[in-house]
């Protein structure tokens, strides 16, 4: 039985698959989603444990790809373009390490097919301090999370996962305890028995630390086609500081695959 992923498809043509990073949903890349769509089918996904997607018991990086490989088998997808940022970057890494079948092109935006170090405590802080407070107002979640995070852009990000429930109080869309659990399977690089020989880009944001010359060897090792992009001017949410920009790599890498 496959796992129930929430997804919206827009367009018609080859299909391409957008996958968000942790803590988001399937319209983080709505921008990217539209400006594809008049000649892709799109499907925006919610990751395991996001969004309206089901919860995992276990949702390390490779249980994720394998519920993303069983909902496209049973989506009669037999192969899509994959495009993931950050925690998306890294199923679609691993499903293309393990299933090359189903992948045609592969772009990942600004992660690198390494272990990282935990990052994210503050932000984990901030949202538990939300769960605990029982917020009855976006704007009460919002001082409560400014008490931890200093960039308002992060605050408004987060907030787009936050949702009124019957009782009246606001609840995070995704899984906060199994992220809790599996943050350290989720930093993990991806595993891999050999490397992927299919046409890859990976996208940097030139500020952000996240893809590092260090980090050259790993990634021609495992995708030994990749090419690297570097938009200037921007970081880690590259997709939402540079949209044109971003989007106008993205498709102009696609449209230069054979169909």
């Amino acid at each position: 039985m496959h796992t129930k992923l929430h997804a919206t498809r827009s367009g018609e043509g080859q299909p391409a698959v957008l996958l968000h990073g942790m803590f988001g949903s399937g319209g983080n890349l709505g921008a990217l989603a539209r400006s594809l769509q008049d000649r892709y089918s799109v499907y925006s996904v919610d990751l395991p444990n996001h969004g309206r997607s089901a919860w995992l018991e276990r949702a390390d990086i490779p249980a994720m790809a394998q519920s993303l490989q069983q909902w496209m088998l049973h989506h009669g997808l037999s192969a899509a373009h994959l495009v993931g940022h950050s925690l998306g970057g890294k199923v679609a890494m691993q499903l293309a390490l393990s299933r090359p079948e189903l992948v045609g092109a592969l772009v990942v935006a600004d992660i690198a097919p390494v272990t990282y170090p935990a990052r994210h405590d503050t932000v984990l802080d901030a949202l538990q301090a939300v769960a605990a407070l029982d917020c009855t107002s976006r704007q009460d979640a919002r001082e409560c999370m400014a008490r931890y995070l200093e960039e308002p852009g992060v605050v408004e990000f987060l907030l787009g996962s936050l949702r009124r429930a019957e009782d009246g109080i606001y609840r995070w869309r995704f899984n906060l305890q199994g992220i809790l659990e599996d943050y350290g399977s989720l930093s993990e690089a991806p595993l891999a028995k050999g490397p992927h020989r299919g046409p890859v880009q990976f996208i940097k944001g030139a500020d952000s630390a996240y893809i590092q010359q260090r980090h050259r060897g790993d990634i021609l090792r495992l995708f030994p086609e990749a090419q690297l992009k570097v938009m200037p001017g921007c970081g880690h949410w590259l997709h939402a500081e540079q949209p044109r920009l971003f989007n106008s790599l993205v498709g102009r890498f696609l449209d230069a695959q054979p169909g």
